[in-house]
């Protein structure tokens, strides 16, 4: 049976923008904050499994065959993702994942809802492949999406509609290990367990929040993975 929840993020063809603008100690957050991820997705990732302490898994045992590519947020504190949001941000049947994944990282900072769908669209404007159009359905990098963050701002979920530079962000720094993740994220249950969760953008057909293990988030970044955290506007 043909899996109907979409993906949509797509390898940049070089690493360059992770190798020109890593993260390092000199300009790392000084507060935790958020950082949203494009990686290869496995079958394995479909089907959270859950503990007998509440918590969704996945990225345990055989990850089975990559189903292509999509993008998820990492919160820097769980509880700051707000039920609400986690209605919202939804792709339904779109490859929209990398406006959903930016968008919410967005969120998360500023307390404010973002139109993924917009991001997406001006994200596939400015990629670097010719089969990306506003209005189609194919998918884009995380490296797009921010480059249209830090050049057009962002556009509130409101009636106007408008995109406003003062929405978007000065800056982006690629994370490239897990000790880079926890530096940003800053949180001591994540260690603790070992693990990293994530917010995903298929609404309520899928589980809020679901932990990932360490190794498994390490062999993705080895995957060509983007892992984004942003400066934003004062």
């Amino acid at each position: 049976m043909e899996n109907v929840n979409p993906l949509g993020r797509r390898k940049p063809t070089t690493d360059e923008h992770i190798r020109k603008h890593p993260l390092l100690l000199s300009n790392a957050p000084s507060k935790p904050v958020p950082v949203a991820t494009g990686t290869n997705w496995y079958t394995n990732f479909d089907t959270p499994v859950q503990d007998k302490d509440g918590k969704w898994w996945v990225g345990r045992g055989n990850l089975g065959t990559i189903r292509g590519g999509h993008c998820v947020c990492m919160p820097h504190r769980i509880k700051l993702d707000l039920k609400a949001w986690y209605a919202y941000y939804n792709q339904l049947k779109e490859g929209a994942c990398v406006g959903m994944g930016c968008s919410r990282m967005m969120s998360l900072l500023n307390r404010k809802r973002y139109d993924a769908f917009w991001l997406w669209n001006e994200a596939k404007k400015i990629d670097e492949w010719s089969d990306t159009n506003a209005g189609d359905n194919n998918g884009t990098s995380v490296r797009a999406a921010m480059d249209v963050l830090r050049m057009q701002g962002h556009v509130k979920r409101t009636k106007t509609r408008i995109a406003k530079i003062g929405e978007g962000i000065e800056a982006n720094k690629w994370a490239t290990n897990i000790d880079d993740l926890f530096s940003v994220l800053q949180n001591d249950t994540y260690k603790k367990l070992g693990a990293i969760p994530f917010l995903n953008s298929w609404g309520e057909t899928y589980p809020q929040v679901v932990w990932m293990p360490c190794e498994t988030w390490d062999r993705l970044i080895k995957e060509d993975g983007e892992m984004t955290l942003i400066v934003d506007r004062p």
